[in-house]
């Protein structure tokens, strides 16, 4: 009974417990047709539900070998069991269970019930078994197929054209998709340890020397700046948006490194065939000292447009590739899924397509830089015209094209630092009238002047006499940095503008040019044919494979089957 408390702490109900008692011979003598009955019951101690058998086992004397074959001693002992039971006049119900012949019984139709309930879950891991094989087998037929030499360079091509148009549904926002995603902290880690390696020495890493390093910076920007969305993991369009608010901060703590010295305030006035003023000076300084800081720390902006970017390949690749079974794919293209896969499983298609992929980035940094510093080029020789308007975009015609794009795309973006004369809050949107117009256009064109305006009072009160040349530096001083900071104010707050028009638009509407433009150099084609080579070899696997896991599943569906059927015949017992 001891032995029974000790089973019932694992086996409550004793479904899984068989009580096997041995020795049968050694009781045979106490048994009596009066209480036989009652022994094999266990005198009502044993739990009704407990299957039990009683037998008696094979035995000699010790040290002597075993008198005949052991076979035929336990068949012998099972048959002496069974008759003085017979004798002693057991229920014939009760009889089943004494004798090794009995349990042997038993336990043969124990495992065998137990193996063919074990079979379903087995079958069902055999028949996902299959799924996969059959669609690895599909997968490498497909992608055999595809890289047949004459097929492979539009092959190549059509699987980056992919490429390109899924990183415009990533931009997007696409919730399923989880590779690249990363706070504001991982991101900005990420990043420096990226340039760390590279050695970078061209551009400004922290914006400004007041913070002691990245975790200070970082600290800056969730507890003070507070940044949306800073401590949640995102990827793709969402990301970009929190790249551009860094970088918008970034860029804002761009200063002067030096004030203009007095010597430098009198260098810079020299003589001239015509007359020169102050605001000669103030532009010849500006020029010198101004420039390059905001250089820099644009250099820093472009660094991580091209960053992010080229962090968003392996997104980019999951959305494709989850778009297979998924209900949403029915609003794509199949070949996206399609190509995605072969992408995915062809190293070599891969590489390709990323490095196509990373030197559209690399020329979007460099065009950027480029189209930026002929922004800043000319914002610093003439700053004044800059000043007039909200942006100082207009003046570039090679320009327009995007920026008209990305304005009209999201012209919420555009006016962000725009003022618009003669606008208020409750005034009626409607359209205008000629009269109406003829009296706006004074009022806006009076607008524009207005910095202008403010300027040249503040170079008049600058002193000319020599005598007040002390005065005369102070005021310069103080009218450099007014001037520096209503350029870097506007420039920052058309930061996003930028980021649209100079990076990511042309990167959106020309990658899918440059995959298109993908060729194959005899190395790349000698790769393919030892792929194919592969190939061959991978299918003929798989296939045998496939083979045997469905001779598996006949073989076991038909014992289940037969199983049941048995089962079913003797009562489910």
């Amino acid at each position: 009974m001891a032995t029974l408390s000790k089973c019932r702490e694992l086996d409550r109900d004793f479904r899984r417990t068989i009580l096997v008692r041995t020795k049968l011979d050694k009781y045979l003598p106490d048994l009596t047709p009066e209480n036989v009955n009652n022994w094999v019951d266990g005198f009502g101690d044993l739990p009704g539900k407990l299957v039990r058998f009683a037998l008696t086992l094979p035995h000699w004397p010790d040290g002597t070998p075993c008198p005949k074959n052991f076979a035929m001693l336990r068949e012998a002992c099972n048959q002496s069991d069974t008759e003085r039971m017979r004798e002693k006049q057991l229920r014939p119900q009760l009889l089943g269970t004494i004798g090794f012949k009995s349990f042997a019984v038993f336990m043969e139709k124990k495992v065998e019930h137990m193996f063919t309930d074990a079979i379903t879950p087995v079958l069902d891991n055999l028949k996902d078994l299959k799924a996969k094989s059959g669609a690895r087998e599909h997968s490498l037929v497909t992608e055999f197929e595809e890289t047949d030499p004459h097929r492979i360079l539009h092959t190549t091509r059509d699987c980056g054209t992919s490429f390109a148009s899924a990183l415009k549904e990533v931009m997007e926002g696409k919730i399923n998709v989880t590779s690249g995603r990363m706070t504001l902290k991982n991101e900005l880690r990420a990043f420096h340890e990226h340039h760390q390696k590279l050695g970078p020495d061209h551009f400004v890493m922290l914006p400004s020397e007041d913070f002691c390093g990245l975790d200070d910076y970082l600290d800056y920007l969730v507890n003070d700046s507070r940044i949306g969305a800073a401590d949640v993991e995102v990827n793709g369009g969402a990301q970009f948006r929190r790249v551009v608010a860094e970088v918008e901060i970034f860029l804002r703590f761009s200063e002067i490194g030096e004030v203009a010295k007095k010597r430098d305030v009198i260098q810079a006035r020299g003589v001239s065939m015509s007359s020169l003023g102050w605001r000669d000076v103030v532009v010849k300084l500006l020029k010198n000292d101004a420039h390059l800081p905001l250089q820099r720390r644009v250099q820093y902006v472009a660094e991580r447009m091209k960053w992010f970017f080229q962090s968003q390949k392996e997104a980019v690749l999951e959305w494709m590739c989850s778009l297979e079974g998924n209900p949403s794919a029915r609003t794509y293209p199949d070949h996206l899924w399609k190509n995605g896969k072969l992408i995915r499983q062809n190293e070599m298609m891969k590489h390709m397509v990323f490095t196509t992929y990373d030197q559209a980035c690399a020329r979007q940094l460099k065009q950027f830089i480029e189209l930026f510093e002929n922004m800043l080029t000319s914002t610093f020789a003439n700053p004044w015209v800059f000043l007039k308007g909200a942006t100082g975009v207009a003046q570039f015609i090679e320009l327009f094209e995007n920026m008209l794009t990305s304005t009209f795309a999201n012209p919420w973006v555009f006016l962000k630092g725009a003022t618009v004369s003669g606008y208020s809050e409750g005034s009626d949107a409607t359209l205008s009238s000629v009269e109406d117009m003829k009296e706006r256009i004074p009022q806006e064109m009076q607008g524009r002047s207005g910095i202008e305006s403010s300027l040249s009072k503040w170079l008049l009160d600058i002193p000319s006499e020599d005598y007040k040349i002390d005065e005369a530096v102070y005021k310069v001083e103080q009218l450099i940095l007014k001037t520096y900071r209503l350029i870097r104010s506007q420039i920052c707050d058309q930061v996003e503008l930028f980021a649209e028009s100079f990076f990511k638009l042309p990167m959106l509407r020309l990658l899918e040019e440059d995959m298109k433009k993908i060729t194959l150099s005899e190395q790349d084609k000698t790769k393919y044919q030892a792929r194919r080579s592969r190939l061959v070899g991978d299918v003929k696997r798989v296939r045998e494979d496939l083979k045997e896991v469905e001779y598996c599943i006949a073989r076991l569906q038909d014992f289940k089957l037969s199983a049941a059927a048995e089962r079913q015949a003797f009562g489910g017992g």
